[in-house]
């Protein structure tokens, strides 16, 4: 970023700079989005909604979207569910 704008995320709270974050990721022609922790820093109901906005850009974008995260809710809301148990990785 350019020097001013870079300051001026910095000033943003927490889930201000995730959700530009996240705005970022969903802009971008990137056919995968890697989201690790996405929602770990925001409340609940905004948990969900961006959860929601994930999996809307990857039904309708066709996107790949990953998201890592120790939420058991935010597990349940996803298509596919693999999980990393004593170093072998596992689909639920």
């Amino acid at each position: 970023m350019v020097g001013g704008r870079k300051r001026n995320v910095l000033k943003l709270s927490g889930e201000q700079q995730q959700r530009v974050a996240i705005a970022c990721a969903l802009a971008s022609d990137a056919s995968v989005i890697l989201a690790d922790e996405s929602t770990g820093n925001l409340d609940e109901d905004t948990a969900t909604e961006i959860i929601g906005i994930l999996s809307e850009c990857a039904h309708q974008m066709n996107k790949c979207v990953i998201i890592v995260t120790h939420s058991n809710e935010l597990a349940k809301q996803v298509d596919v569910i693999f999980r990393l148990k004593k170093g072998e990785l596992q689909q639920l």
